[in-house]
């Protein structure tokens, strides 16, 4: 085990890895690009194509939680919601709490069938990332500026094409906007109390809009609302970076559904339904700081092979000729071909770990509580 933890921890090791997820990543994006021109002539054959494309490249991703660090996620909630899982459109409600809060749900999505046709309503910086923001795209992910005026149209557009989706997908929304913070939750508490809305401990105050406008628009099309109540044992506090060197992690999800039905039609009410809603969530995070567990019976997915065998194949097309390339440099002797191998070395290196940055709590997340900003809805 000792031999095991070394050789993930090795930046070698971590840096061909890194290489086959950005290669077969612009590969996939190509193969997108490509498929365009379908959507003119069969909308939903181009839907399901990228669907598997997007899988491939996610579940790179969810690989290394499954099978590099070996987390653990176990789920609390009743069989007969897990029955409903990857048969249904739902929406995601997800604390936004951690690095890898998005990880943990992708890992859900892939046990249960819809990792590649998930949606989530993302902040619009995200199109600019590579690979991530351009899959999304071709995903027909809602991007938002989180300024309502200017999103207006493109939201209610972006939702409205998703009512014939042909795959089951989970919206996820995170409903509180940006990544929780202590600076960002005493600010939000004070718009709590301005509002006359009790304090919220382990959250921050959620932005309804998007809420409300997701479920007004997919009405019709998505059956529940699914929240999903996240954290880990141990008071752990897990990076992606963590994911990357082999640590384990466990990961607790609490998961109640809610039919439609059930949910206030009214634009206020359901609001005020979403309030009550996180206000349920904080009392669970209470009951989980003081038990270490969830309320409720437990259940865990087992991890499928298929994200396993998904790297492989792409590591096994890509790195064989990276090998042979790097084995003729270093025979070759010529110290031009030798420095330009290392700073490519150095240039993906340093990419990588940009990529790994946008997930970072202290270097993403909202202008959240700028005076100048817009107030929360």
């Amino acid at each position: 085990m000792g031999l095991l933890t070394y050789l993930k921890s090795l930046f070698i090791l971590q840096l061909l890895m890194g290489f086959v997820f950005v290669v077969s990543g612009l590969i996939i994006n190509f193969i997108q690009l490509c498929t365009c021109i379908l959507w003119p002539f069969n909308k939903q054959l181009y839907r399901r194509i990228n669907c598997r494309l997007s899988y491939s490249l996610w579940s790179q991703l969810v690989m290394l939680l499954e099978w590099w660090s070996g987390t653990d996620c176990t789920l609390y909630t009743d069989q007969a919601t897990v029955d409903k899982f990857g048969k249904e459109h739902v929406i995601i409600i997800l604390n936004h709490n951690y690095e890898i809060d998005f990880l943990c749900g992708w890992t859900m999505c892939e046990r249960y069938g819809v990792l590649g046709s998930s949606k989530v309503l993302a902040k619009h910086e995200l199109l600019k990332v590579p690979l991530i923001g351009w899959t999304w795209y071709f995903l027909e992910i809602v991007f938002c500026k989180r300024k309502w005026e200017e999103d207006r149209d493109t939201v209610f557009k972006g939702l409205d094409q998703l009512k014939d989706y042909p795959e089951f997908m989970w919206f996820l929304l995170y409903c509180e906007g940006t990544r929780f913070t202590e600076k960002k939750h005493e600010i939000s508490m004070q718009v709590a109390e301005s509002k006359g809305l009790p304090r919220l401990k382990y959250h921050l105050l959620p932005r309804t809009k998007g809420f409300t406008t997701t479920l007004q628009c997919l009405k019709g099309t998505v059956a529940a609302v699914y929240d999903v109540t996240l954290n880990f044992k141990d008071q752990q506090t897990p990076t992606l970076l963590g994911i990357v060197n082999g640590k384990k992690y466990k990961a607790d999800l609490k998961i109640r559904r809610f039919p439609v039905e059930e949910i206030p039609d009214d634009e206020k009410e359901c609001a005020n339904w979403l309030h009550k809603l996180y206000q349920e969530k904080d009392a669970l995070q209470e009951h989980y700081h003081k038990e270490g567990s969830f309320p409720g019976p437990t259940i865990v997915a087992p991890r499928r092979p298929w994200t396993l065998l998904n790297f492989l194949f792409w590591a096994t097309l890509l790195l064989s000729p990276l090998i042979n390339f790097a084995c003729g440099v270093a025979v070759s002797g010529s110290p031009l071909l030798i420095i330009g191998f290392l700073l490519f070395l150095i240039v993906a290196s340093i990419a990588i770990r940009r990529l790994i940055g946008v997930t970072e709590v202290n270097k993403t997340g909202s202008s959240y509580g700028n005076p100048e900003a817009k107030k929360q809805n």
